[in-house]
């Protein structure tokens, strides 16, 4: 018993003594007094020591990222455990292998081990719907991480690039570098394939309607020719992101519509896809100038030596510090009792609720910039990128 209840008890015990020596009715037995011992100092604030070191432990925050094999995602991941540790809280951070059991589980294992804010990229949202509604019972808030979490209302906050503007860019960019508007006053063609996200990313769709918002009209003009017909998100998208499917994609697109050459335009959501593609003219001896307009996304090391090399024509680059230090500042806010910074509210409905969002931006980088704003800016540096 600590020396704070100890005098406590002896206090009491002085007041009966006095009571019984005036003539007063005494408070009970000796198996009252235990009564009051027990009941009154279990209503009385812990001053042990152990209990005072017991509520400076750090604040647990938990980390789900969905792959370690991205550059992107480690990135990510390393950038905010750094800097919550740098606020002082403690972070468990899991990358899940593109595995969606194994994400379900390391979240369910967070909230055993009693986080206080759950900041998840999911693999496959829909799949997370009940290990969230157990975060939500736990009174544990949960910020989505550049992908939105789908079909909940156990989401308090959404993280992210403005994806329909990484889609916008893309389009802008091949508008420009081709020169479409002049070539459909001119009546000139150029052929066009594309290879769209992954149908369980929300994020995908909205970079393929910011694409088609751009290209559609040269579509329908017959400025741009699609040879295989795969012009909808459903015949484009390429589940998980995957490199191997795009390089697979676009080897059967190569044989069957463009055996001689002639592809012009690549439109690709990610510079993974960009490898593939490579790949795949590469196998059919499609090299140097036989190679299409190839788009990207991500400023991974190897787009940008593609890119130096005349290789990939062009990526999208997500500063993900940025979009780490935003989410840094959510996760601070919800657990000190303030208000996250948000720039979007009716944008991001994921079938439950609109969820309010913070939208960074996006940068096109080629070989024109890629010095200046990815070395210049301190992203990489040139021995990162070329040594």
């Amino acid at each position: 018993m600590s020396g704070y209840r100890t005098k406590l008890i002896l206090f009491f015990a002085a007041i009966l003594l006095l009571t019984a020596c005036s003539g007063r009715q005494s408070v009970g037995t000796e198996g009252d007094w235990d009564t009051l011992d027990e009941e009154f100092l279990s209503t009385l604030p812990d001053q042990d020591p152990e209990s005072d070191a017991a509520k400076e432990e750090a604040v647990r925050v938990g980390v789900a990222m969905p792959t370690a094999t991205s550059e992107r995602w480690v990135n990510d991941g390393m950038n905010i455990k750094a800097k919550l540790e740098t606020l002082g809280y403690e972070v468990d951070l899991q990358y899940a292998g593109d595995d969606i059991d194994l994400q379900v589980s390391q979240i369910e294992s967070m909230i055993r081990n009693d986080v206080s804010c759950l900041v998840i990229a999911s693999i496959d949202s829909t799949k997370l719907v009940d290990v969230l509604e157990q975060a939500k019972k736990n009174r544990i808030p949960v910020i989505a991480y550049d992908r939105l979490l789908m079909d909940t209302d156990a989401v308090s906050y959404y993280a992210t690039f403005d994806n329909k503007a990484v889609g916008t860019l893309i389009g802008e960019y091949i508008i420009e570098k081709k020169h479409l508007k002049e070539a459909s006053k001119a009546g000139k063609s150029y052929t066009i394939e594309f290879f769209m996200g992954s149908p369980d990313d929300n994020n995908a769709l909205f970079l393929y309607n910011g694409v088609m918002e751009c290209l559609a009209p040269y579509l329908e003009d017959g400025t741009l020719v699609c040879r295989s017909g795969r012009t909808s998100f459903e015949d484009t998208c390429i589940l998980r992101w995957s490199e191997d499917k795009a390089k697979q994609i676009c080897d059967d697109l190569i044989r069957n519509y463009y055996p001689g050459g002639g592809l012009d335009i690549a439109c690709s959501a990610f510079d993974g896809f960009a490898y593939g593609i490579l790949s795949a003219c590469d196998v059919r001896g499609l090299t140097g100038d036989k190679l299409p307009l190839i788009t990207g996304q991500d400023a991974e090391k190897t787009a940008i030596r593609n890119i130096a090399g005349h290789k990939q024509t062009m990526t999208i680059y997500k500063d993900t510090r940025v979009l780490a230090s935003k989410c840094v500042t959510m996760v601070q806010a919800l657990l000190e009792n303030g208000m996250p910074e948000i720039n979007d509210t009716g944008q991001y409905n994921n079938h439950v609720l609109t969820v309010p969002s913070y939208l960074c931006d996006p940068l096109v980088i080629d070989e024109s910039n890629y010095e200046q704003i990815l070395i210049g800016g301190g992203y990489y540096t040139r021995e990162q990128l070329f040594d």
